[in-house]
C-alpha cells in the first residue's frame, strides 16, 4: 500500500486500493450505458437531478451486484462517479479546495497538491494512463484545445484563468502528466501580505506612491515565488482613469480599473502558423494610445519592444522576469535580448535599461513555503559599463528582519 494511503482513514484507504479503482470504473461503464440506453441528456440537467440520478444509478449497481460496500463507501462512489461524468474525476474534489494552489500528476499513482507553498502527496489517484488523458480531454474540451500523440503537450488556461499544462506519452515517460495552477477567486490585497508577513507597511507605501507616480518598475522572481501575483497586487494603485493594456501568455492579472484592454498571445495552429506572439502584442498595444502597458511576464523578444514602451512617454509600466535577483535579471534581460538580434554593445543596452526601468522589486519563496519580498532596488543610472544598484528595501531570511535603507549613504 502507499504513503498516501497509510496516512488516511479507511474510506481514503479503500478509494485508493485498485479494488476501488476497478469497481469505480466498471460503474462509469454502467452510468454510461443507462444513459445511452435512455438516450439523456445529462449536459442540461441541474446539479440536484444529476445527483438524484448517479445516487439512484449507485444504488441499483450495488443491489444488483450484492457489492459488500457500507453506506460511506456507496456515498463515496456516488460523488466519484458524478465527477467521472461531468467533473474532472479523482481531482475534482481538489479543484474545489479554496486551499489547494496547485494541483500536479505525475502519472496516475503519484498526485501531489501545493499547500500554503509547500508540495503535499495528495490521497487520491487514476486507474490507469486512459483515465489521465480522458481527465485531461475534459478539461482542455470547452477551451477547443486537445493532446494527443500528433501534439503531446499543450499549455492552456481554462475560463476562470487557471493554468494547464498537460503533457502525455511517448514525450512523457511517467505516464501522463497534468499540473493546474489554480486562479485566485480574489485577488490578494496589502493588507493580505501584511498579514502573511510578506511585506512591511513602509515599504507598501512607498511601492503605492511609486505607482501613482508612474514609475517603470519589473518584478523579478523564481518559479512559484509570486511574480503575477505581486504584478497584479501593485497594479490595482494606477490611478482609474489612466488607460491601461495588458499582455500575457495567459490572462491571469485582474485589474479593475476602468479602462483596461487586455490581450492574450495565441501559439500556432496544428500547421505550427498563425501564432500571435508577447513581441507582436506589445508593438500593437503602442498603438493604442496607451498610458501604461503591463507585460505578464517578459521571458522573448519582446524585451527590446517593452524597453522602447517604458522609454518613449508610457510611463508606469510594468513587468515581471524570472530571475533570482536583480543582477541576475539584468543579466537575463541581455540574454533575451541577444535572442531577439539586439547588435548593439554591452553599454548601449545597459544604459537601455538605465534609461527604461526605475525599480527592481524581488520576490521569492523560501524554503519554508512562505512568499516574501526580498528587496526593493533603484536603478541610479550608469557607471562605466555597470548599473548603478541601491537597495531601497531588503529583507535578510536568515534573521527574518526587514531594513529600510533609504536613509543610508
Amino acid at each position: 500500500m502507499s504513503a498516501a494511503a497509510s496516512a488516511v482513514d479507511p474510506l481514503q484507504r479503500f478509494r485508493l486500493s485498485d479494488q476501488y479503482q476497478t469497481l469505480k470504473s466498471n460503474l462509469h461503464r454502467f452510468l454510461i450505458q443507462q444513459i445511452e440506453e435512455r438516450n439523456l441528456d445529462v449536459s442540461h440537467w441541474d446539479d440536484d437531478k444529476l445527483d438524484r440520478f448517479v445516487k439512484e444509478q449507485v444504488k441499483r449497481y450495488v443491489v444488483d451486484n450484492r457489492l459488500p460496500v457500507n453506506q460511506r463507501e456507496s456515498e463515496a462512489l456516488a460523488s466519484d462517479a458524478r465527477h467521472e461524468l461531468t467533473g474532472f474525476g479523482p481531482i475534482q474534489h481538489l479543484v474545489d479546495d479554496p486551499t489547494v494552489n496547485d494541483i500536479v500528476v505525475n502519472g496516475p499513482g503519484a498526485v501531489f497538491v501545493e499547500r500554503g507553498g509547500v508540495l503535499e502527496v495528495a490521497p487520491v489517484r487514476f486507474t490507469d494512463d486512459s483515465h489521465v488523458i480522458r481527465v485531461i480531454q475534459r478539461i482542455l474540451a470547452p477551451i477547443g484545445r486537445r493532446v494527443d500523440e500528433s501534439t503531446p503537450m499543450v499549455d492552456a488556461r481554462l475560463p476562470d484563468g487557471s493554468r494547464v499544462n498537460a503533457i502525455i506519452p511517448p514525450i512523457a515517460l511517467n505516464g501522463p502528466c497534468l499540473s493546474i495552477r489554480k486562479f485566485r477567486t480574489s485577488p490578494l490585497t496589502a493588507d493580505d501580505l501584511l498579514r502573511y508577513d510578506s511585506i512591511s507597511q513602509a515599504e507598501v507605501d512607498y511601492l503605492k506612491a511609486r505607482v501613482i507616480g508612474r514609475t517603470n518598475l519589473i518584478v523579478v522572481g523564481g518559479t512559484g515565488s509570486g511574480k503575477t501575483t505581486f504584478l497584479n497586487l501593485i497594479s490595482q494603485w494606477i490611478p482609474d482613469a489612466e488607460r491601461v493594456i495588458t499582455v500575457e501568455d495567459a490572462a491571469e492579472l485582474r485589474l479593475e480599473n476602468t479602462h483596461v484592454v487586455r490581450l492574450e498571445t495565441r501559439p500556432p495552429n496544428l500547421e505550427g502558423q498563425r501564432a500571435i506572439t508577447a513581441r507582436d502584442l506589445v508593438r500593437n498595444a503602442l498603438r493604442m494610445r496607451p498610458d501604461r502597458i503591463i507585460v505578464g511576464e517578459v521571458r522573448g523578444d519582446e524585451v527590446l519592444d517593452m524597453l522602447q514602451a517604458m522609454n518613449t512617454g508610457h510611463d508606469g509600466s510594468m513587468t515581471t522576469l524570472h530571475a533570482n535577483s536583480t543582477k541576475d535579471a539584468i543579466s537575463r534581460m541581455e540574454l533575451l535580448a541577444g535572442f531577439a538580434g539586439f547588435n548593439g554593445s554591452e553599454l548601449t543596452f545597459r544604459g537601455q535599461i538605465a534609461s527604461s526601468i526605475h525599480l527592481f522589486v524581488h520576490v521569492a519563496r523560501l524554503a519554508s513555503g512562505a512568499r516574501k519580498l526580498i528587496a526593493i532596488t533603484e536603478i541610479q543610472g550608469i557607471d562605466g559599463v555597470n548599473l548603478k544598484l541601491r537597495d531601497l528595501f531588503r529583507y535578510d531570511p536568515a534573521t527574518g528582519q526587514r531594513h529600510d535603507l533609504r536613509g543610508a549613504a
